[in-house]
C-alpha cells in the first residue's frame, strides 16, 4: 500500500507546488504582497482556472441533454458488449418521469431490466447511486434476471424544458450505468458476491466517437465544439495536485496509525500527525482530507486501513480501459469479452487480483492514473 501511495504522492506534489505559484500570481495580480495560506487555496484557485481555461458551464451545458447523455451510455454498451436496451410502458415506477428498459444481450436472450429515476423530489435520498429491486440469481438451474436501478438527483426542468446536464453530471451518469452493468451482466450461483466495477465506464464519456453520437446542442443538433471539449479535458486535470495530495495524505495517515504494533501511553496524537504529514512534504497550505479526530471512514466507518481503496480502484479503472487503448480500439470487442468474462460476470467469486490479471494477463500500473489526472 505504502509503495502504491508512494508512487503517486510524489508526482501529485510536484504539482501541486505548480498550482500554488499559479495561486501566488492571482494574489500578485491583484496586488496582494502576501503568500497563499490553505484559506486562500479555493478562491485563488478558482480565479487561476478561470484565467487559464475561461471554461463556462452553460456553454457546455446545452450539448448535455440528458436522454442523449443516456443514448451516449447505451451506444457505449452496444459497441463493446453488443447488448441493446428497449423502453418497456406500462411499468410500475418509482415517480412518473422514472425510464425503464429491457437489457437484451446480442443473442437476443433477456439479461435483465434497468431503472433509471433521474430527478431530485421530496423524500428522496440525496446523491446517486446503483441498487436493484431484484438480485440475479439462480432458482432450479435457471437464471433469474437482476431489476436494477440507477438513482440520480438532477434538477427537474419546467414543463416542455430540456434536462440539461453538466459535466459533473453527465460522467455521473455514465458512473451509475457502469454500476448497472455489472449487475445486469452478473452470473453468480451465491449471494453477496456480485461485485462493483463502474469507473471505467466514465472514460468514454469525452471520446470523439461517443461525443458524436450523443453530445449534440438540443436546439440546433450541432456536435459538441472540439474547442469546448478540449476545454473540459484540461480544465478537469487542473487542481489534481491539490486533490491528490489531500486524499493520498489521508491515506497515509490511515496507514500509519494501523501499521503501529503498539502505541505508547503517552503518544502525542497531534505531533504524531503533522509529522506524518508534513515531515513527507506536504504543502502547508494543504492539509489532509481528514485528521485522526474526524476520520471516521477509518476509526468506525468501515475502512479500517482501506482508505488507500479509492485510489487503487482509480489504479485499476485507469489501467483497465489501457487495455483497450493499446489495441488501437477503444471498443475492442475481444478486451470488452474479456473484461465481462473475468470481472463483470463472476462478482467476487475469486480473488480480486486473480480476477484482474485473468482479465489483463498482468498486475496494474500506476501510470495510466498518473496521465489521466494529468500528473505525468
Amino acid at each position: 500500500v505504502y509503495d502504491l501511495l508512494n508512487k503517486i504522492w510524489i508526482p501529485a506534489l510536484v504539482k501541486a507546488k505548480e498550482e500554488l505559484a499559479d495561486i501566488n500570481a492571482e494574489i500578485k495580480k491583484e496586488g496582494g504582497n502576501f503568500e497563499a495560506e490553505a484559506w486562500d487555496w479555493r478562491y485563488y484557485f478558482e480565479k487561476a482556472k478561470k484565467a487559464k481555461f475561461d471554461l463556462d458551464e452553460n456553454e457546455v451545458r446545452p450539448y448535455l441533454e440528458l436522454n442523449n447523455v443516456r443514448e451516449g451510455a447505451f451506444y457505449v454498451a452496444n459497441k463493446l458488449y453488443g447488448i441493446t436496451f428497449t423502453s418497456l410502458q406500462d411499468m410500475p415506477l418509482p415517480d412518473p418521469d422514472a425510464q425503464v428498459f429491457e437489457c437484451k444481450d446480442k443473442d437476443g436472450t433477456s439479461l435483465g431490466v434497468l431503472y433509471m429515476d433521474f430527478f431530485t423530489r421530496p423524500g428522496k435520498s440525496g446523491g446517486a447511486w446503483c441498487g436493484g429491486y431484484r438480485d440475479q440469481t439462480y432458482k432450479d438451474g435457471k437464471r433469474i434476471t437482476p431489476v436494477v436501478t440507477t438513482v440520480f438527483n438532477f434538477c427537474k426542468p419546467a414543463d416542455g424544458q430540456p434536462a440539461l446536464l453538466s459535466v459533473d453530471e453527465a460522467e455521473t451518469v455514465f458512473h451509475e450505468f457502469g454500476h448497472a452493468l455489472n449487475g445486469l451482466f452478473a452470473d453468480v450461483h451465491y449471494n453477496g458476491v456480485a461485485g462493483v466495477p463502474s469507473q471505467v465506464m466514465e472514460h468514454w464519456v469525452f471520446e470523439p466517437e461517443v461525443l458524436k453520437v450523443y453530445a449534440k446542442h438540443h436546439e440546433t443538433g450541432e456536435v459538441i465544439p472540439q474547442a469546448i471539449v478540449d476545454k473540459i479535458v484540461k480544465s478537469g486535470r487542473y487542481g489534481q495536485g491539490f486533490a491528490t495530495t489531500e486524499y493520498v495524505a489521508s491515506s497515509l495517515l490511515d496507514m500509519d496509525y494501523h501499521v503501529l504494533k503498539e502505541v505508547p501511553v503517552d503518544l502525542n496524537i497531534e505531533k504524531f500527525e503533522l509529522d506524518a504529514m508534513y515531515g513527507r512534504g506536504l504543502l502547508k497550505q494543504i492539509a489532509p482530507r481528514y485528521w485522526g479526530t474526524y476520520f471516521g471512514h477509518t476509526m468506525e466507518g468501515g475502512y479500517t486501513a482501506g482508505y488507500y481503496s479509492y485510489i487503487w480502484a482509480e489504479v485499476l479503472d485507469c489501467d483497465a480501459f489501457e487495455a483497450f487503448k493499446e489495441t488501437g480500439d477503444i471498443f475492442s470487442p475481444e478486451v470488452a469479452a474479456k473484461f465481462r468474462t473475468y470481472v463483470l460476470s463472476p462478482g467476487g467469486i475469486d480473488e480480486g487480483m486473480d480476477m484482474y490479471k485473468n482479465f489483463r494477463g498482468k498486475e496494474p500500473d500506476t501510470e495510466p492514473l498518473l496521465k489521466n489526472r494529468g500528473l505525468k
